[in-house]
Protein backbone atom coordinates (compact mmCIF):
# COMPACT_ATOMS: atom_id res chain seq x y z
CA UNK A 1 0.00 0.00 0.00
CA UNK A 2 1.47 3.49 -1.22
CA UNK A 3 1.99 6.08 1.50
CA UNK A 4 -0.61 9.06 1.72
CA UNK A 5 1.25 12.21 0.69
CA UNK A 6 1.48 14.80 3.28
CA UNK A 7 -0.14 18.56 2.77
CA UNK A 8 3.08 19.72 1.97
CA UNK A 9 3.55 17.07 -0.83
CA UNK A 10 0.38 17.72 -2.22
CA UNK A 11 0.92 21.76 -2.44
CA UNK A 12 4.36 21.02 -3.79
CA UNK A 13 3.14 19.15 -6.74
CA UNK A 14 0.30 21.64 -7.37
CA UNK A 15 2.46 24.82 -6.85
CA UNK A 16 5.33 23.54 -9.53
CA UNK A 17 2.53 22.85 -12.06
CA UNK A 18 0.64 26.07 -11.48
CA UNK A 19 2.27 29.05 -13.62
CA UNK A 20 -0.38 31.43 -13.13
CA UNK A 21 0.14 31.37 -9.16
CA UNK A 22 4.00 31.73 -10.06
CA UNK A 23 3.34 34.60 -12.52
CA UNK A 24 1.34 35.93 -9.49
CA UNK A 25 4.29 35.63 -7.17
CA UNK A 26 3.08 33.97 -4.52
CA UNK A 27 4.89 32.64 -1.90
CA UNK A 28 3.46 29.57 0.36
CA UNK A 29 3.55 30.48 4.01
CA UNK A 30 2.22 27.53 5.84
CA UNK A 31 -0.16 24.69 4.83
CA UNK A 32 -1.84 21.67 6.57
CA UNK A 33 -4.93 19.95 5.76
CA UNK A 34 -7.49 22.13 5.22
CA UNK A 35 -5.02 25.26 5.71
CA UNK A 36 -3.34 27.37 3.27
CA UNK A 37 -1.55 30.48 3.69
CA UNK A 38 0.40 32.25 1.42
CA UNK A 39 1.61 35.86 0.51
CA UNK A 40 2.26 38.01 -2.33
CA UNK A 41 3.58 41.93 -3.66
CA UNK A 42 0.78 43.79 -5.76
CA UNK A 43 2.90 44.71 -8.98
CA UNK A 44 1.86 47.29 -11.15
CA UNK A 45 1.23 45.10 -14.07
CA UNK A 46 -1.95 44.09 -11.68
CA UNK A 47 -3.20 47.51 -11.55
CA UNK A 48 -6.46 48.34 -13.31
CA UNK A 49 -7.28 52.07 -14.72
CA UNK A 50 -7.79 53.61 -11.19
CA UNK A 51 -4.26 52.50 -10.09
CA UNK A 52 -5.36 49.86 -7.52
CA UNK A 53 -5.30 45.90 -8.27
CA UNK A 54 -7.27 44.43 -10.53
CA UNK A 55 -9.86 42.27 -8.62
CA UNK A 56 -9.08 39.87 -10.40
CA UNK A 57 -5.34 39.89 -8.39
CA UNK A 58 -7.17 39.64 -5.03
CA UNK A 59 -9.56 36.75 -6.50
CA UNK A 60 -6.71 34.67 -7.83
CA UNK A 61 -4.67 34.73 -4.11
CA UNK A 62 -7.66 33.68 -2.68
CA UNK A 63 -8.33 31.04 -5.13
CA UNK A 64 -5.01 29.36 -5.08
CA UNK A 65 -5.17 29.85 -0.83
CA UNK A 66 -8.45 27.64 -1.54
CA UNK A 67 -6.91 25.53 -3.69
CA UNK A 68 -4.14 24.25 -1.69
CA UNK A 69 -5.90 24.57 1.35
CA UNK A 70 -8.99 22.40 0.01
CA UNK A 71 -6.70 19.37 -1.79
CA UNK A 72 -4.69 18.99 1.21
CA UNK A 73 -6.70 16.35 2.24
CA UNK A 74 -5.29 13.95 -0.42
CA UNK A 75 -8.56 13.70 -2.76
CA UNK A 76 -8.51 15.99 -5.79
CA UNK A 77 -10.88 19.08 -5.20
CA UNK A 78 -12.04 21.35 -7.24
CA UNK A 79 -13.86 24.84 -7.08
CA UNK A 80 -17.72 24.83 -8.07
CA UNK A 81 -18.59 28.27 -6.50
CA UNK A 82 -16.96 31.12 -5.34
CA UNK A 83 -17.50 34.83 -4.30
CA UNK A 84 -15.45 37.55 -3.14
CA UNK A 85 -16.25 40.76 -1.07
CA UNK A 86 -13.65 44.01 -1.82
CA UNK A 87 -13.15 45.60 1.13
CA UNK A 88 -10.55 48.07 1.11
CA UNK A 89 -8.57 49.10 -2.28
CA UNK A 90 -5.16 47.41 -2.65
CA UNK A 91 -2.34 49.43 -3.80
CA UNK A 92 0.87 49.11 -5.90
CA UNK A 93 3.63 47.41 -3.74
CA UNK A 94 1.14 46.57 -1.08
CA UNK A 95 1.96 42.43 0.89
CA UNK A 96 -1.24 40.50 0.35
CA UNK A 97 -1.41 37.32 3.13
CA UNK A 98 -4.35 35.11 1.95
CA UNK A 99 -5.34 32.51 4.78
CA UNK A 100 -7.79 29.95 3.69
CA UNK A 101 -9.49 27.88 6.73
CA UNK A 102 -11.78 24.69 6.29
CA UNK A 103 -15.59 25.68 8.09
CA UNK A 104 -17.45 22.79 6.62
CA UNK A 105 -16.28 18.99 5.15
CA UNK A 106 -18.08 16.19 3.79
CA UNK A 107 -17.50 13.15 1.76
CA UNK A 108 -18.06 15.09 -1.84
CA UNK A 109 -18.16 18.82 -0.86
CA UNK A 110 -16.02 21.00 1.22
CA UNK A 111 -16.18 25.51 2.39
CA UNK A 112 -13.56 27.53 3.00
CA UNK A 113 -13.45 31.11 4.23
CA UNK A 114 -9.71 32.63 2.52
CA UNK A 115 -9.42 36.04 4.63
CA UNK A 116 -6.95 38.10 2.71
CA UNK A 117 -5.06 40.99 4.52
CA UNK A 118 -2.20 44.01 3.48
CA UNK A 119 0.71 44.45 5.36
CA UNK A 120 -1.21 46.58 7.79
CA UNK A 121 -3.26 43.59 8.83
CA UNK A 122 -6.24 45.46 7.32
CA UNK A 123 -8.88 43.04 5.85
CA UNK A 124 -9.13 43.67 2.24
CA UNK A 125 -11.20 40.82 1.18
CA UNK A 126 -13.32 38.08 2.04
CA UNK A 127 -13.63 34.91 -0.29
CA UNK A 128 -16.01 32.22 0.18
CA UNK A 129 -15.23 28.86 -1.77
CA UNK A 130 -16.87 25.73 -2.05
CA UNK A 131 -15.33 22.77 -3.91
CA UNK A 132 -16.22 19.15 -5.42
CA UNK A 133 -14.21 16.41 -3.65
CA UNK A 134 -13.70 13.56 -6.15
CA UNK A 135 -12.51 9.99 -5.34
CA UNK A 136 -8.99 10.16 -7.16
CA UNK A 137 -6.17 10.88 -4.79
CA UNK A 138 -2.49 12.56 -4.69
CA UNK A 139 -0.23 10.47 -5.71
Amino acid sequence: MEAKLSAQEIVDKMYCNDPFSLWLGIERIDEKPGYSKLKMTVRKEMLNGFHIAHGGITFSLADSALAFASNSHGHHAVSIECSINHLLPVKENDILIAEASETSRKRTHGVYLIEVKNQKNELVALFRGMVYIKDSLWK
